[in-house]
């Protein structure tokens, strides 16, 4: 994602999320945290003949990922589009050297709830009223990584 990306993205961010939109600011500040050797975000756009369908970020602070933000536009949803956008998310979080990703979502939210689940996520609490103004709870899911000393052996001859 880059700065003239942000428009086509909160055009699609308002329309898929009305009540609790991110605003303008609130990309450029991710933004300039995902430029250069010191970089904690990574964002990305997905677009399907010259038109943007679908956005996502990654935060990543020591050690620890944290999905910031996915959508795809809703003529999308059910194509794989949400997740090659995680499976993109999650290859950040393995350049940022992160050992956990967490995400938040919205409780009513069961089909993004079962997309994480397939990537390996698991639900780990509640954000009380997270989402506003709405007033709706989040439900916090983890996923954690496999070091080089918990992976299996695997031998070949």
């Amino acid at each position: 994602m880059r700065w003239w990306d942000i428009a086509p993205v909160l055009e699609l961010e308002r329309r898929l999320f009305p009540e609790d939109a991110w605003s303008h600011g609130m990309f450029w500040s991710e933004l300039a945290h995902a430029r250069g050797p010191r970089a904690t975000r990574r964002y990305l756009v997905a677009e399907l003949a010259g038109r943007l369908v679908g956005y996502a970020g990654l935060a990543a602070v020591d050690g620890t990922g944290d999905v910031q933000t996915i959508a795809a536009a809703r003529d999308q949803w059910g194509t794989g589009l949400g997740a090659r956008l995680l499976t993109e998310l999650l290859g950040a979080a393995t350049d940022f050297e992160c050992h956990e990703v967490l995400l938040e979502v919205r409780v009513d939210n069961l089909r993004a709830q079962r997309l994480y689940e397939r990537f390996g996520f698991e639900p780990i609490g509640f954000r009380r009223g997270y989402y506003q103004p709405g007033n709706i709870d989040a439900l916090v899911m983890r996923r954690t990584t496999q070091t080089s000393s918990e992976a299996p052996s695997v031998q070949g001859t």
